[in-house]
């Protein structure tokens, strides 16, 4: 797709870099297969090949396509935006079903909470091709789920779900997801070995196995049944300390009554039952008394229970293997609204994706955060000059209110004189 022609000279840079671009995913795709790719350079063009939801449409906010306060390039940092407050967003886009089978999977975007995002996930999902895109909701069935989600100060991670016998398996790592008002790139490798990668501005943020780092199976090991623990096996680190005695004056109770209370005069007896003194917590009540504990000098460690092999594990070579795969959506909700998606791409090709993403986001990072810091720098300095402005005007009408009143002043002496 190439960039939309502007006027002047800037149109020509960018049809210029549009080409480049476009040569450049040529090249690529000779050696690569590119299943999706999407980077919005074509204007309007892109409600064509985005379907939006109509679930429950009253809940749904609307994207709008732009590049945001400040960006690295004004036409290729164009992405579909979050545009109302506390909404359900959900839209998706379809391309040619395909399998990762034999094939390594590669899922990549870019996402930018321009807002500095307070409550809101920024994550894709990959579907197959039986998916009902204009009844696309949080309760559609989808293979993949990837990339970050902020909520308050505790929920600030790096999604990875895969479905596996339609059951959808998170991953057991945490992943922080950056959480600034820039653009970061998230990756997704998928591996026919089962192995996977989960890449952050095209540095590894994580990696392992499939197998062991989510669970779409039973553990390979399990405790043997037929071994127990030794009686005699002590595993108690302390124990408690057999020359400690309890000190005799000790046990005092945890209530004592309060004598220096007296009986209400309007207390009566027929009506209110005996008076008696009220209870109040005793300042000399230390509680149950405890040995204090010392180190076992029996302590074995803990027992190691013998693992034999789980009879209700069976291997699956195939857990990392979709068939049909063919939407990429975005269901998320968002308390405020601002994030800008863009850059997605589907890919078999490892270099492939990263060079992609060196060309996209490498690209224009680096011109986007100058042009943010010098957008903060104006604002800081017209919020001075205001600041300044409004100071001058109380200090000027505290003296035209000072002259004033020495004025009258003169003006009463010279009455009296």
């Amino acid at each position: 797709m190439a960039a939309a022609a502007g006027p002047g000279g800037g149109g020509a840079l960018r049809r210029g870099l549009g080409a480049l671009l476009l040569l450049g995913a040529l090249l690529g795709a000779a050696r690569a297969a590119v299943y999706f790719q999407e980077q919005f350079l074509d204007g309007a063009g892109w409600q064509k090949r985005w379907v939006h939801s109509e679930y429950k449409a009253e809940r749904l906010g609307t994207f709008k396509l732009t590049a945001g306060k400040f960006y690295g390039d004004p036409m290729r940092d164009k992405g579909l935006q979050t545009s109302e407050n506390s909404k359900f967003y959900a839209i998706s886009s379809r391309f040619k079903p395909f399998s990762n089978k034999g094939k390594t999977l590669v899922i990549q975007y870019t996402v930018k909470h321009e807002q500095k995002i307070d409550c809101g996930g920024g994550y894709i999902k990959i579907f197959s091709s039986d998916l009902d895109q204009k009844n696309l909701s949080g309760d559609s069935r989808y293979y993949i789920m990837f990339g970050p989600d902020i909520c308050g100060s505790e929920t600030k991670k790096v999604h990875v779900i895969l479905n596996y016998k339609n059951k959808p398996h998170p991953i057991k790592k945490p992943i922080r997801c950056k959480v600034d008002g820039y653009t970061h790139l998230y990756t997704l490798i998928i591996r026919p070995d089962q192995t996977y990668e989960v890449k952050i501005d095209n540095e590894v943020a994580a990696s392992g196995n499939l197998e062991d780092d989510l669970d779409f199976l039973p553990p390979r090991k399990i405790n043997d049944p037929a071994v127990k623990k030794p009686r005699d096996w002590d595993d108690r680190i302390q124990i408690d300390d057999p020359n400690d005695v309890k000190p005799e004056d000790w046990d005092e109770p945890e209530y004592i009554m309060d004598t220096s209370a007296e009986k209400p005069e309007d207390w009566n007896d027929s009506v209110n039952g005996k008076w008696s003194y009220p209870m109040i917590k005793n300042p000399l009540y230390r509680g149950e008394w405890q040995p204090r504990q010392i180190d076992n000098p029996n302590y074995r460690g803990v027992w190691p229970h013998p693992k034999i092999d789980n009879p209700n594990y069976s291997p699956d070579y195939n857990i990392y293997s979709y068939e049909n795969i063919s939407i990429i959506g975005l269901d998320i909700w968002q308390v405020r609204a601002g994030t800008i998606f863009d850059n997605f791409l589907i890919t078999d090709d490892e270099d492939y994706a990263e060079d992609f993403g060196d060309e996209t986001w490498g690209e224009t990072k680096d011109p986007e955060k100058e042009m943010n810091i010098r957008q903060t720098e104006e604002e800081q300095e017209r919020e001075r000059v205001i600041e300044e402005k409004y100071f001058e005007q109380r200090f000027k009408k505290k003296i035209k209110e000072k002259r004033k009143s020495q004025r009258d002043r003169s003006w009463v002496t010279a009455s009296f004189a």
